[in-house]
């Protein structure tokens, strides 16, 4: 599995690792569902809800090996 970047769709991630869900839901994602957030970027979702991209995304990439 690639790694999980900044400009990675959320709908991406939710597709292939639906544990990601309660992850982003913590920072404020509480519409998972949504088109509008399902297509933002991770880079996007972090400057909306004011969580620092790169601390997420580590632990979205300890999350993504679990899905396989």
């Amino acid at each position: 599995m690639a790694q999980i970047t900044k400009d990675t769709i959320i709908g991406d991630i939710l597709d292939i690792a639906p544990q990601t869900a309660p992850l982003f839901m913590s920072i404020g994602m509480h519409c998972l569902g949504c088109p509008s957030s399902r297509g933002e970027t991770v880079e996007q979702a972090c400057m909306v809800h004011g969580v620092d991209v790169e601390a997420l995304l580590a632990e979205v990439n300890k999350l993504i090996p679990a899905a396989q």
